[in-house]
């Protein structure tokens, strides 16, 4: 009993020490610092996204998170150090002529940066010239406490002192508002159409959302590469400061129709090979998988998926003269046919479509196994 109550002593004035108390008090006030600092970052970023009166530039945001960390810092040494902060900031003041010769550039960028924001001069999505003829012209991207970053047509990143934005001219250019994403697709040449309708379908549902469509997008094919089909995606948007988000949602969006499924890779090789051991051509159009199961059901499938490799098996037969390459193929292909007709008839009895291209899978799946 006395080896406890010894213990709670020491405890007791562990706690009572003033050196606790006052780093219990720093971590609280700092905690509450960071809570308050994260509430007005975002309150702020979303007023700026929303209103019209400023620009959406970071150096509102940051200019609130100077400030809030200031205050807290203050209440720090208020607080828990006893230190009088008024008097700090009387000498601040008293030196004022001393901090700003020797911080004049931060200072002057600083006042150069807020100027242009506060009157919209500048601000993200204007493409602008600062300067003469020859000076340099870019897209702004931002505007932060000390810099202002541009990107000219190559992709250059470009940054500049603010200070420079009250130096120098500013010649506003037309804006920006055309997007072009250079593509590749890997399908074979009689699905082109199917993908350039649902990537230019897919990119401009995206799109909408982050802004509005003044032209629809619209894919042509430029060039056959060794890595597939070349072609350029462009689309044009009504909000230039929302380009580079229209570019992200764009390409996000296009990006499962890029390249064949290893599903529909399969599917591809046995039919050609039906065609083949039939004597008959190619088809234009695989009747064994239609369009619908082919954009949505296979693509989110991946994990799911036997690899493309799985057929070398019967590539190999195929080469040796046994035929059972072709057996497989043929096979394969009627049984894709004959799960197609389940999945109608499952669709036409009130079952969910994903249900019939469920069974669809796991049919053609043991089909394919037990062949291979």
């Amino acid at each position: 009993m006395g080896l406890m109550e010894q213990d709670f002593n020491i405890f007791e004035k562990f706690v009572r020490s003033d050196w606790f108390g006052t780093a219990v008090g720093v971590v609280v006030i700092l905690f509450i610092t960071v809570v308050i600092c994260r509430i007005l970052v975002v309150a702020t970023r979303k007023l700026i996204n929303k209103t019209t009166l400023l620009p959406s530039s970071s150096i509102f945001v940051n200019l609130v998170r100077a400030l809030v960390w200031i205050i807290g810092i203050s209440c720090v040494l208020s607080i828990c150090f006893n230190v009088d902060v008024s008097a700090i900031i009387t000498a601040l003041g008293v030196g004022g002529i001393a901090v700003s010769l020797g911080m004049q550039d931060t200072v002057s960028n600083l006042i150069g940066g807020f100027q242009v924001s506060v009157a919209r001069i500048v601000k993200p999505g204007d493409n602008i010239r600062l300067g003469t003829m020859a000076g340099v012209t870019g897209r702004v991207t931002d505007v932060t406490l000390r810099y202002t970053h541009l990107v000219n047509g190559d992709g250059d990143h470009i940054v500049i002192p603010n200070s420079m934005l009250n130096s120098n001219a500013i010649i506003h250019l037309d804006p920006i508002l055309e997007v072009n994403i250079p593509v590749v697709v890997t399908y074979n040449e009689e699905r082109l159409s199917w993908v350039a309708h649902h990537m230019e379908d897919a990119c401009a549902k995206a799109v909408a959302r982050v802004s509005k469509l003044k032209k629809k997008p619209q894919l042509q094919f430029t060039a056959i590469t060794e890595f597939g089909y070349k072609g350029d995606l462009f689309f044009t948007i009504s909000d230039p400061a929302r380009i580079d988000d229209a570019t992200d949602a764009a390409i996000r969006a296009i990006a499962p129709y890029a390249h064949a499924h290893p599903m529909e890779q399969m599917m591809d090789a046995m039919e050609e090979r039906k065609a083949k051991k039939a004597d008959a051509p190619v088809p234009k159009v695989l009747k064994a998988v239609d369009n619908e199961l082919a954009s949505e059901a296979l693509l989110q499938t991946t994990d799911k998926m036997a690899p493309v490799g799985a057929m070398a098996g019967t590539d190999a037969a195929a080469a040796d003269g046994s035929g059972t390459a072709a057996d497989a193929a043929v096979s394969g292909g009627d049984a894709v046919a004959a799960s197609n007709t389940a999945e109608a008839d499952g669709a036409s009895d009130g079952n969910a479509p994903s249900d019939a291209r469920r069974k669809h899978r796991r049919h053609m799946f043991r089909l394919f196994k037990k062949r291979r």
